[in-house]
């Protein structure tokens, strides 16, 4: 005799996965809640290069501040930057002006908006999520890159070169000039001598091509389209990376700045107010020189007077002392190819490690093997564009600086491999090893389109992706009870949690919610409840042939493998938005990918922890659905 036994169905969970969905809310609750705070218009001030913050500068800003009758909400120092809190926008404007006035030159003053996350959700490593500069307004640049001055400057380079390997070789010519596209060089009598090409071919392989002038003993030298196009591309990365470490002074959260096309760059800054600022900063070219210093001539005299000697300029130190320096350069910052700030063996004082190119390290040679002894200087020049009012107009008044800011004794030859030393602090130190590295433009850049995207167009936005998001929520929520009863309920519960995991996510990752990004998550939202809406169609129809506790307990593990197929098809559309889009489409892909992996977890964990602890393991003889 057989009897046929029917498995007992429970529908209970382990306690380990009501934990792991317990810690899950917690940390999303904890991870999500920054985003409610909103931001406190605040000031930001950096030290100025080489200058360094102290105690008591916190009290020069708090008596600046009490003066101008203004109570910050907070003052905040980190990263040897002070962070000043107001509590409106017309005291944050007031207060830039006040310490610009009292800082000058020895700070950067700028304004921003600051999170205004509570200390307790800061000490959790809680920070709220970006907003792009579609939501948060600030300022979009396009500037272009002349390659024209690039192609200009590569060959200027050359000329001395060349003319150096010349002079070795005692080859005579008359004159290298740079025409346009090309190098034309004339040489001394009807002939041009038998080993000007093999000098050419040795000193520079591969980088020339040669073309002589008929009638004439001169030649017109053209780089190959290979070398003008990694010169082309070194400057644009060069310029990319230069622009990238000035952005850092302005506190911006997440600039863009990218390469668009081969000669343009778009540099996009959110959040930031005082776009002036923004480009001086962005406008400003700066590079270093090393001279040598001219020993015999009168510093004082020549400042007092007015007139350098023949061969020599003056120059002075950041506090004031003057110096003479020959008029030839060395070697500039455009030979630096990587500069590293360490501590000295010997003296134990700060020094800057400095690594030449090829062309930098023999003159270098050339000049130290000729000069143990003398000292040589370190130049640092700074143009800069500034916005000022005139009759009522803000115009541009450019200015340049040149300071000396080293100039130390030649203990031996040397050539592509030095140090810098003489320095007054570490900080210093690191100012001038990020400047050498990525300090000057390698070609003159203009701004050839601006937008600003104000606060209130950004708000707008804001409020209306986030009436979309409560929308298509809203409405999601009624079709849910209403076709599913309790189990929608239920649903509903699973989809809050799936949103505030959603920008728990997004705060963690510190990424950059745009329009696109919202797109995403409405869309999220939308297909959120597609798990459930599978699950609860096969809980319907078990029920007809099978109890309560087998339907629930079939209904989940037979949608799963359809459930699962649908999400990793739409998690690979994603990936490939992603990993092929740029800007917006970023954006969106990742908001999505996220929505998917986090609807998965809650509408399949979620809901059936809720449900088995409602029906499991009891005698129900009715299920609202």
């Amino acid at each position: 005799m057989f009897e046929s036994r029917q498995k007992v169905i429970s529908n209970q969970y382990p306690a380990w996965k009501y934990l792991l969905l317990l810690i899950a809310i917690i940390l999303g609750g904890i991870y999500a809640a920054p985003n409610l705070f909103g931001d406190d218009p605040s000031v930001q001030i950096s030290p100025a290069k080489s200058v360094q913050f102290d105690d008591a500068t916190q009290g020069t800003i708090t008596q600046a501040l009490a003066e101008a009758q203004l109570e910050p909400k907070a003052i905040g120092y980190e990263n040897n930057q002070f962070l000043i809190r107001f509590h409106s926008a017309d005291e944050q404007l007031k207060a830039r002006s006040v310490l610009k006035e009292t800082f000058g030159r020895q700070a950067v003053v700028a304004l921003n908006l600051a999170p205004a996350t509570p200390d307790f959700l800061r000490s959790l490593g809680g920070q709220p999520m970006y907003l792009g500069l579609d939501l948060r307004g600030g300022v979009h640049f396009l500037m272009d890159v002349d390659m024209e001055a690039v192609v200009e400057k590569t060959y200027l380079r050359y000329v001395d070169e060349i003319k150096g390997s010349f002079r070795e070789e005692r080859i005579r010519y008359l004159s290298i000039d740079y025409d346009t596209d090309h190098l034309l060089v004339k040489f001394r009598g009807e002939t041009i001598p038998e080993t000007a090409e093999a000098v050419l071919n040795k000193q520079f392989p591969g980088e020339f091509t040669l073309t002589p002038v008929e009638n004439e003993a001169a030649w017109i030298l053209r780089l190959l389209p290979i070398t003008l196009k990694e010169a082309r591309t070194y400057a644009l990365k060069q310029n990319i990376t230069t622009l990238r470490n000035r952005i850092n002074e302005l506190g911006v959260a997440e600039p863009v700045i990218q390469q668009q096309g081969d000669r343009r760059i778009v540099v996009q800054l959110p959040g930031v107010q005082d776009t002036a600022k923004a480009k001086e900063i962005l406008g400003a070219t700066a590079t270093l020189e090393f001279r040598l210093v001219e020993e015999k001539g009168d510093a004082y005299r020549a400042q007092k007077t007015g007139y350098a000697p023949n061969g020599s300029r003056l120059y002075q130190f950041r506090d004031g002392r003057p110096i003479l320096l020959k008029r030839s350069i060395i070697v500039s910052g455009d030979n630096v190819i990587n500069a590293q700030a360490g501590i000295s063996s010997d003296s134990g004082s700060p020094e800057v490690n400095v690594t030449l190119d090829g062309v930098g390290g023999r003159k270098m040679l050339a000049t130290t093997k000729e000069n143990v002894g003398n000292r040589m200087a370190v130049v640092y020049i700074e143009n800069r564009v500034e916005t000022i009012e005139v009759n009522g107009e803000m115009v541009k008044k450019r200015s340049t600086t040149k300071d000396v800011i080293n100039a130390a004794v030649i203990r031996g030859q040397f050539a592509n491999r030095f140090q810098i030393t003489g320095l007054d602090s570490p900080q210093e130190a690191q100012d001038l090893s990020l400047l050498l590295r990525a300090g000057a433009l390698a070609a003159p850049m203009e701004i050839i389109e601006e937008r600003t995207v104000g606060p209130s167009l950004g708000q707008d936005n804001i409020d209306q992706g986030f009436m979309s998001v409560i929308v298509g929520f809203i409405l999601v929520l009624i079709v849910m009870v209403w076709r599913y009863k309790t189990l929608g309920m239920i649903a509903n519960v699973a989809l809050t949690l799936n949103l505030v995991l959603i920008v728990a996510v997004l705060s963690l990752l510190q990424a950059t919610l745009t329009l696109p990004g919202i797109a995403g998550i409405v869309l999220t939202v939308g297909m959120a409840v597609d798990a459930n809406v599978l699950i609860f169609e096969r809980i319907r129809e078990e029920l007809k042939i099978s109890s309560i506790q087998t339907a629930i307990h079939a209904g989940y593990e037979k949608a799963f493998v359809t459930i699962a197929d649908a999400n990793i098809t739409t998690l690979l559309a994603a990936l490939v938005l992603f990993s092929f889009g740029t800007g917006p489409i970023k954006g969106f892909a990742i908001t999505l990918s996220i929505g998917i992996i986090t609807s998965m977890f809650t509408a399949i964990l979620g809901t059936r922890a809720v449900v088995n602890m409602l029906y499991g393991n009891k005698p129900v003889e009715k299920i609202s659905i």
